[in-house]
């Protein structure tokens, strides 16, 4: 079996350590001073005081790596649509695309059923790029949890977390997801098969479109932003939006709005992603966190007020950021 990680950072780094660890067949698309420390000394990963490096196939150019059985896709959700062309090589009859991207997937109505079947979503798939570019029967969903970071060119720190969910759109126990869980389970992951992924995928999603641009709006952390009344009160307004969505579209959140908040309070001093963007200067995944869910509210013709302040002044945030280069 032959797997490639497109877009090898922080989560796609450290997956791509332990399954090299474990003996699979892996190769590692990248780029810049990351890609150059792969090349020279292997890639490496600090996990529970332990220091391992591996030597891995790394390349910035598909082309050098060939058609693979598995190309599991670890960028960030605006990254992708760019790149569908560059990844043809890697893709070939039988390979399956598996989609490790925060937010809501543009596959989202693939083999959902209903009178919603097949609606194509503008924010987090401009112009069809991957609906025409992969072809939506090739993919497979995947909710990532763990938290890392590139610490240096070629090093990656694991945090916490080592589940991988994965899922078919239409729910069920396929070969092919099947034959994933068993090689990433090898590699000390988990990796369970479910048959409701869109459920886990909103209630990540649930703390994404509130957590995210509420700490960049704030540059509160985790515990901070989630205790304070007043931005608890907008997250729980949000949330409740999105749940409103959801469940039009056939969610079944396990847990409230309470608990969710709560568990983002329980991470701690943690800066979101969107944060860590906003201050170091990189493009934030506004659309697929917050835009998409605006999106599918007017889908389902369900109002979003709070999301749409939010979403408002964050987009105002980057662009002033921007403008201040």
């Amino acid at each position: 079996m032959k797997i490639c990680i497109f877009g090898a950072g922080a989560i796609g780094g450290f997956m791509g350590v332990k399954l090299a660890q474990a003996g699979a067949d892996v190769s590692l698309v990248a780029r810049g001073p990351h890609l150059a420390a792969m090349k020279a000394r292997g890639l490496t990963l600090l996990e529970a005081g332990e220091e391992i490096t591996v030597p891995v196939r790394a390349s910035d150019n598909a082309a050098e790596l060939g058609e693979q059985d598995y190309v599991i896709v670890t960028l960030k959700a605006h990254s992708v649509p760019p790149v569908v062309g560059a990844m043809q090589p890697l893709i070939g009859p039988e390979t399956t695309v598996v989609s490790g991207v925060n937010g809501v997937p543009w596959w989202y109505f693939h083999k959902l059923g209903g009178p919603l079947e097949g609606t194509r979503l503008e924010t987090v798939d401009p112009g069809n790029a991957q609906w025409d570019g992969f072809g939506p029967d090739r993919v497979l969903g995947c909710v990532v949890y763990p938290a890392a970071e590139v610490s240096e060119p070629g090093v990656v720190r694991h945090i916490e977390g080592k589940r991988f969910s994965l899922g078919e759109p239409d729910g069920s126990r396929s070969e092919r997801a099947q034959a994933l869980s068993a090689v990433l389970s090898a590699a000390g992951l988990r990796a369970p098969v479910r048959p409701r992924l869109r459920d886990e995928i909103w209630v990540k999603l649930w703390g994404n479109l509130s957590f995210n641009p509420i700490s960049a709006l704030t540059h509160a952390t985790l515990d901070v932003l989630c205790t304070d009344p007043g931005t608890r009160n907008v997250a729980r307004a949000m949330m409740l939006e999105a749940q409103q969505i959801g469940e039009k579209l056939g969610v079944k959140f396990p847990i409230d709005v309470e608990r969710r908040i709560d568990g983002g309070a329980a991470v701690g001093a943690h800066r979101t992603s969107m944060l860590q963007d906003l201050e170091a200067g990189r493009p934030l995944e506004t659309d697929a966190l917050v835009t998409a869910v605006q999106e599918l509210g007017r889908i389902t013709d369900t109002p979003t007020p709070v999301i749409d302040t939010v979403l408002a002044l964050v987009r105002l945030r980057e662009q002033s950021r921007d403008s201040a280069k």
